[in-house]
């Protein structure tokens, strides 16, 4: 029997018979062959030795896809799994997924792993990737799997188990002596991971609920060169050095406490004038693009979110409901039902729309504590919100004007490069097919118009509408999700939202859910990691410290103090009995734009000496010359 192999441009391979999508691959480039980590066959991933015994569509996943990285680095925790049972063989195993960057394995066991304990099971990991162990897939029935991890008394997996539907073919994998219930594909052998760190390890509650026991999980790396890897850990270390929560320390920003709540933020006065700025800005521009700006409570009675659907899709996230007057209200974690009901409020004719309604709106969510970060994970946060309720024909015209806007915001930050993502109908969605197809047709429309390159994300759009993101590529190469433009099928019709249109009939209007920035919170760091700290001149919240040489100058320092808060700079005085290199130092450890140094000289001459951060003295000269200076930043 013949087999056909159509590859993904389209040309064919034929065999004469049943063959490994392994040979498949060596007959297209041996290199590929070496390479592959798995194959996608009409669709599905299988291991890299799957028989082929009928005609496929197949696609080959090297290292350089997401889809190879995923299965490199789950080869890579079944690896390391195997290295603590063999070294701590009373060690219970649980799960160890890859992650976006790198892998994790997470055990019971009631100690945590020291720092000597993971170089001695990175050691045991080379022996067994030297002892190039075949991964093998088995398939069981329930019942014998379950009878297989009970026997070797691996009580997590039989409870893994215990959820899966009856009748179902479960697969384990096997290398060398380590048992693990996984679904797969994974690499050919051990053999095959080349590189790999153990980067720390921590706590983590079994299956992410605090009720659960606390587990022991490891963390690590791997890729297919030492030359990638030390690539990779030198990113780290860039990474860390500009990791928001470093920087916010540094700079006095923000803190959370436990005394007043994981995920909660405090501002400090630095990063509260930043923020200041931040939303200043928004609000501003908004304002300019014929937004109207709305405020809405925090919390709203259950009957709203019934409507909107949140009780029924979202109540996982949100928090428990408060009795008032014998009403449950519930605490909002969006601001989409407010800006609904404000429209509904007045009937509108098709001569108003659109209609945009903006709001700097915080709202509440509930997150578990491990997965809470810094400012880019938290439980209370302020979301960059607006609605623009809009007429079919205005479709086309709203998306355009949404893209260009959110771009030119962005980059007003100093951000410039971009990754943008169209999203398209899911699985499960509500709406027409045909709203569905004119929305997804808009989006596409709008970017081609300005030549924007994006990716599709096929399925990936909300149950209620397709959707754009705009993603910030910082200076390491890292993605960051800002931008959002997403239609909404759903809500206009559970507010049965109408406008009366042109032949005097109601008529339903489109809604598109909107935010530039994000969160205020989760795009704060990303601005402070992007920056590393070095902000453009018109956000810093000091923008100019006046640095005394003596005692003597500090009449002359208040002056010059005074004169430039008067034309709006931000200005502050460090009248400390310190030496002078000491305050230089401090000023450039806080990252401050520039200092007016003042010395004997200077208060004579009613001049200053002007100095940039990172850039060093300017010279001396005028009070009037430092603030033309100091305006052309």
């Amino acid at each position: 029997m013949s087999i056909k192999v159509t590859l993904p441009d389209g040309s064919e391979k034929h065999f004469p018979g049943s063959i490994s999508a392994y040979d498949v691959a060596k007959d297209i480039s041996p290199r590929l062959a070496d390479a592959a980590v798995c194959a996608e066959l009409d669709g599905k991933l299988y291991d890299i030795n799957t028989i082929i015994d009928h005609d496929v569509k197949a696609v080959f996943h090297t290292f350089s896809s997401a889809i190879g990285k995923e299965v490199y680095w789950h080869s890579t925790s079944h690896l390391m799994a195997q290295a603590v049972k063999q070294l701590f063989p009373d060690v219970l195993v649980t799960i160890g997924p890859a992650i976006d960057s790198g892998f994790y394995y997470d055990f019971d066991r009631d100690t945590n792993f020291t720092d000597e304990e993971l170089v001695s099971i990175e050691n045991k990991m080379k022996e067994l990737v030297k002892a190039d162990l075949p991964y093998l897939r088995t398939e069981l029935s329930k019942q014998e799997a379950s009878d297989l991890f009970a026997k070797m008394g691996e009580t997590y997996k039989a409870e893994l188990l215990a959820v899966i539907p009856d009748g179902d073919i479960i697969s384990i994998y096997q290398q060398g002596d380590f048992v693990d219930l996984c679904r797969g594909p994974h690499l050919p052998s051990t053999g095959k991971i080349k590189a790999f760190k153990l980067l720390k390890s921590s706590g983590a509650y079994w299956r992410g609920d605090e009720k659960n026991k606390m587990l022991k999980r490891i963390y690590g790396i791997s890729y297919p060169s030492n030359k990638e890897l030390n690539e990779y850990l030198l990113f780290l270390e860039e990474a860390k050095k500009r990791d928001h929560r470093k920087i916010a320390k540094d700079l006095d920003l923000f803190s959370i406490n436990d005394e007043v709540g994981p995920g909660l933020v405090l501002w400090h006065p630095n990063g509260a004038m930043i923020r200041h700025l931040v939303e200043a800005y928004w609000k501003e521009e908004h304002i300019r693009k014929g937004y109207k700006l709305v405020y809405t409570p925090h919390v709203g009675r259950a009957n709203l979110w019934e409507t909107s659907g949140h009780l029924g899709f979202y109540k996982d996230s949100m928090y428990a409901p408060m009795d008032i007057e014998g009403q449950d209200y519930y605490i909002k974690p969006m601001n989409c039902p407010f800006h609904l009901s404000i429209y509904n409020a007045n009937l509108h004719s098709y001569r108003e729309l659109p209609i945009k309604l903006a709001e700097l709106g915080t709202v509440y969510r509930y997150e578990r504590s491990g997965v809470l970060h810094g400012l880019m994970r938290v439980r209370g946060f302020t979301q960059d919100d607006a609605h623009i309720i809009c007429t079919p024909d205005q479709l086309n015209e709203e998306v355009e004007k949404l893209i260009t806007f959110s771009l030119n915001m962005l980059s007003h930050f100093g951000f410039e490069k971009f990754k943008i993502y169209l999203s398209t109908k899911p699985e499960k969605s509500v709406g027409e097919e045909e709203d569905w197809d004119k929305a997804t047709a808009s989006l596409r429309l709008a970017m081609d118009a300005q030549n924007l390159e994006y990716d599709v994300d096929y399925g990936g759009g909300a149950f209620y509408g397709p959707k754009i993101d705009i993603k910030i590529k910082d200076a390491l190469g890292r993605e960051w999700q800002c931008t959002t433009i997403q239609f909404d099928f759903n809500l206009p019709t559970r507010f049965d939202m109408t406008y009366v249109g042109a032949d005097n009939a109601p008529h339903r209007p489109y809604v598109i859910h909107r935010a530039v920035l994000g969160s205020i919170e989760r795009f704060f760091g990303t601005l402070i990691e992007y920056h590393s700290g070095n902000l453009p001149m018109w956000l810093c919240p000091t923008q100019i410290m006046v640095l005394p040489i003596t005692d003597a100058q500090i009449e002359y320092a208040n002056e010059i103090n005074e004169r430039l808060l008067l034309l709006g700079l931000r200005s502050e005085i460090d009248k400390r009995s310190e030496k002078i290199g000491y305050k230089i130092r401090e000023a450039e450890l806080k990252k401050i734009p520039f200092m007016c140094i003042v010395g004997k000289k200077e208060a004579e001459n009613g001049q200053v000496a002007l100095r940039q951060h990172t850039v060093g003295d300017l010279g001396v000269m005028s009070f009037d010359e430092a603030v033309l200076k100091l305006n052309e930043e």
